[in-house]
């Protein structure tokens, strides 16, 4: 039989149909007994880091073309955001919309660890491999758990606007000017900035907690949701300061990329979704 290439619109098709059967069928590993048996969990060291990077960039640079197209979008969503807050005047919430954006990184980089799998198997990867996320035995467990990170944002985003509403609120500022003025030379300016700061590291680290081995363990294994994160905060629990080194890593990294209007993401991104795959391997036995 002639092999055919479908345009881009019937294969999304196909695959959003095959996503919605698979949905159903995989419903009842959100209470986690696909397999209940907990991995074991590995000590780390920062050669562990050093490590995952260095394979990350050696994945980021086989799959280079691959990788840009397959994250492309997500600084494109992140400047249409940032464009409708100056829109609306929501000044004071750019800086935590872009902090708060990052938080759904762990959910973008899902099909970059997907193709690092791949190429772990000896295959060879393309952008579009990185779809086959949603025919994943526990790509239910995935879904419920980007919404979870989504909420997380939405919280975030409601909690930034109460701290600026209790320290330079409630009206807002007449610029950015305006604003960074208050923020940087008055005390309610540098109260909103230090709870501010507090808050998202917070948030930030239960998301790290969470996260850190959730998504690629996910892909690699038929696990539920509840070991899924039970495993990573597990791999955290004995992992403290190794988690915490390759947390501000990743958000000294985020930050750099976020400079450039959010472009320099396109890079970054890649970098870490690669490399979160290989410090899953080395965190998880």
């Amino acid at each position: 039989m002639t092999n055919t290439i479908g345009n881009p619109l019937s294969w999304t098709a196909q695959a959003v149909g095959a996503t919605g059967s698979h949905l159903a069928d995989t419903a009842g590993e959100l209470g986690g007994h696909l397999d209940d048996s907990p991995p074991r969990v590995q000590l780390l060291t920062r050669d562990d880091i050093r490590h995952a990077l260095q394979a990350g960039w050696e994945d980021m640079t086989a799959l280079r073309a691959d990788a840009l197209t397959l994250v492309a979008v997500y600084p494109l969503i992140g400047i249409t955001l940032i464009a409708m807050s100056f829109n609306a005047g929501l000044i004071p919430l750019i800086v935590p919309l872009i902090t708060g954006f990052a938080l759904l990184g762990p959910v973008a980089a899902v099909g970059l660890e997907e193709m690092s799998r791949r190429r772990e198997q000896g295959l060879d990867p393309r952008w579009s491999d990185a779809f086959a996320v949603m025919r994943a035995p526990s790509f239910g467990a995935i879904a419920v758990l980007g919404l979870y990170l989504a909420g997380t944002m939405l919280v975030w985003m409601l909690l930034a606007a109460q701290i600026y509403g209790a320290t330079l609120g409630p009206e807002p500022p007449a610029s950015i000017g305006a604003f960074l003025t208050a923020a940087f030379t008055t005390w309610a300016g540098w109260k909103m900035v230090v709870i501010g700061v507090v808050a998202g590291a917070v948030l930030a680290f239960v998301v790290l907690a969470i996260s850190v081995v959730s998504f690629p363990l996910l892909l690699d294994r038929k696990v539920g949701l509840p070991v899924a994160v039970v495993t990573s905060i597990r791999v955290t629990q004995q992992n403290p300061g190794v988690i915490l080194g390759w947390g501000a890593i990743v958000i000294t990294l985020l930050v750099l990329g976020s400079i450039p209007f959010l472009l320099g993401l396109v890079v970054v991104l890649p970098l870490l979704g690669h490399s979160t795959w290989h410090l899953y391997r080395r965190a998880v036995g």
